[in-house]
């Protein structure tokens, strides 16, 4: 052993100074490091001070996450929406620009905007008569269907398909014939982004002035509750697109969408504007007008194929706990309002159980039938299965329709 290490000892000390390679060694620390690229390699061991600009950068960003995380409270002059519940229908949802002096007039009484204004959003807030609101912002969904209209608008359901069957990018240019309410030219212009354009043409005055107001309205709300602005983006025209022919000469449109009573008039118009490939939505009430544009097309050889004709549907449900009635085998099924527990959940039951329904004889039996059957199988089931639930769909559904007609501009063949 001693002959060893001093063989040992003497080839590490070969002439020049130099070590071997397996005389030197490594932790796994070090492996690792000397195995990343050279400018993360550089770091330095675990432990090592940061250069100063190094921790700056990160002291930002994480004050800067810090403050994303912590919702910015209500200010004057922004939209609020305020939420009531109600039995087994939807909740009674109010829309209102904050101001100081004003008052939201709620089934349950009023609430001053003062109590408003300051708050966080998602907060309850107790009315004068006694109930309760939520108050939260709202989104563009619910500012479509709740800001002041003139004509019908785009629904949120038919917008989501058009802008799926457009396959609009940020940055794209947009054509929207019919502007009404300025339901969907909201939806574009989140779409295309900072970068993009959508021009909006209207024949009728009144309809082309509400639409700028509902736009201009959520651009400054906007701009007041989330600290950033909204893109200016839109540009209304008040013009017939039947005539603006010379208009759209110089401007090649990445999309187009038609929502008038007579669509047919303006694809002769606008299709030149429309890239090779481009897609053209038309949004129709009934299925007859499908038929009418169809033939137009055909008739006037247009450069267009219909690529699919869909109806969007949309089904509300009502999901709520049971209450088991007149039933001999089975005890009354307890709910969270047979419960006293403290002011957070009283507010949660207010908010998400609202009502029971009650169950038949003849159903209150097969529902305990699945209630054994779960039982066999699991240990466990009784904390899942004490509060039966029913799901059924909704009584109040809404009934409107329409109908989206996807047209591909093409090449037609040289002959």
């Amino acid at each position: 052993m001693a002959a060893w290490r001093g063989l040992r000892r003497g080839l590490c000390c070969a002439p020049g100074g130099r070590r071997p390679a397996w005389a030197a060694s490594l932790s796994p620390e070090e492996r690792l490091r000397r195995m990343l690229p050279p400018e993360l390699g550089a770091a330095g061991p675990r432990g090592a001070p940061r250069p100063p600009e190094e921790e700056q950068q990160r002291g930002e960003e994480e004050e800067e996450g810090a403050a994303r995380s912590v919702p910015v409270p209500f200010r004057a002059g922004e939209l609020a929406l305020a939420e009531a519940p109600r039995r087994q229908r939807a909740p009674v949802r109010l829309l209102c620009r904050l101001a100081a002096g004003g008052a939201l007039a709620a089934p349950g009484g009023l609430l001053p905007h003062e109590h408003i204004i300051g708050r966080p959003p998602g907060e309850l807030l107790r009315l004068a008569g006694g109930g309760r609101l939520l108050v939260r912002r709202p989104s563009l969904e619910e500012y479509v269907l709740l800001m002041p209209r003139g004509p019908a608008i785009a629904y949120p359901k038919d917008v989501s398909a058009m802008l799926l069957m457009m396959d609009v990018h940020p940055g794209d240019t947009v054509l929207e014939a019919g502007s009404g309410s300025g339901a969907l030219s909201l939806f574009l212009s989140r779409a295309v982004g900072p970068k993009g354009r959508v021009v909006s043409y209207e024949i009728r005055d009144d309809h082309h002035n509400l639409a700028k107001k509902n736009y201009r309205h959520w651009r400054a709300a906007w701009e007041i509750g989330h600290m950033e602005e909204w893109p200016d983006n839109v540009d209304f025209i008040l013009k017939d697109i039947s005539t603006a022919a010379e208009d759209m000469k110089s401007v090649t449109f990445d999309a187009i969408t038609l929502d008038m009573i007579n669509p047919q008039s303006a694809l002769s118009v606008v299709y030149p504007s429309l890239k090779q490939g481009g897609v053209c939505t038309v949004y129709l009430a009934n299925i007859t007008q499908v038929i009418d544009l169809l033939d137009r097309i055909r008739t006037c050889k247009l450069p267009f194929l219909c690529e699919s004709i869909a109806e969007v549907t949309h089904r509300k449900w009502l999901v709520l706990p049971a209450k088991i009635k007149n039933c001999k085998s089975s005890q009354t099924v307890e709910t969270q309002e047979n419960i006293e527990e403290g002011t957070h959940q009283k507010d949660y039951d207010e908010i998400h159980v609202q009502d029971q329904i009650v169950l038949k004889d003849v159903e209150c039996n097969e529902l305990q039938k699945d209630v054994l059957l779960t039982e066999s199988f699991s240990d466990d089931a009784e904390t899942y299965c004490s509060v039966p639930y029913v799901a059924r769909p909704s009584k109040w559904q809404d009934a409107h329709s329409a109908f989206l007609t996807k047209l591909r501009k093409f090449r037609p063949l040289r002959s």
